[in-house]
């Protein structure tokens, strides 16, 4: 995904489509828990005028990586939004994102995805498939994994009596 500047310039205030397969096989050097890399799907476009490049990118793919119980290979499906912005020229740009100076004539947005990919990368997964093979067990002799609950609702035992205070009517706010 290289464009010298001359490439762009000929897509000033038109429509420049992306839609890409890369493969990002040097992410495995970068991180070394990451044991597979889909080919990546990327999507988008490029906004060109005169002092700045904005592409609006859609990266899609998975990431093989290891469970954080058993070392089994969990998928981790890869799907990120991202802006990049590049000054043409050495000027001062405002803005809340992070721009790039283009070095050169040519915009290489290889690495920056590569970055976006490594900073997917969570610090835990976990196989949620229990029929895998090498997966962990989900219960035993006297335990069993508990998901996490959701439910707001539940009233605590020992709040239960607190719980009935504010259920009755209160005869002094009646007027």
């Amino acid at each position: 995904m290289k464009w010298t500047l001359s490439q762009l310039q000929k897509y000033r205030n038109k429509e420049f489509l992306i839609d890409d397969v890369f493969r990002f096989d040097e992410i495995k050097q970068d991180d070394p828990t990451i044991r597979e890399v889909s080919p990546m799907h990327i999507t988008g476009r490029g906004d060109i005028d005169s002092s700045k490049v904005t592409f609006h990118l859609k990266i899609e793919g998975y990431l093989i990586l290891p469970c954080s119980r058993t070392l089994v290979d969990v998928k981790y499906p890869i799907n990120v939004e991202a802006s990049e912005t590049f000054l043409l020229q050495n000027s001062v740009y405002q803005t809340e994102e992070e721009i790039h100076q283009v070095k050169g004539d040519v915009i290489d947005l290889n690495p920056i995805i590569r970055e976006i990919l490594l900073l997917e990368v969570p610090m835990q997964v976990f196989c949620d498939d229990v029929f895998s093979e090498g997966a962990a067990p989900q219960s035993g002799k006297d335990w069993e994994v508990l998901q996490e609950e959701t439910d707001s609702k539940k009233i605590d035992p020992r709040l239960a009596g607190l719980a009935k205070f504010f259920d009755k009517n209160d005869p002094s706010s009646e007027s």
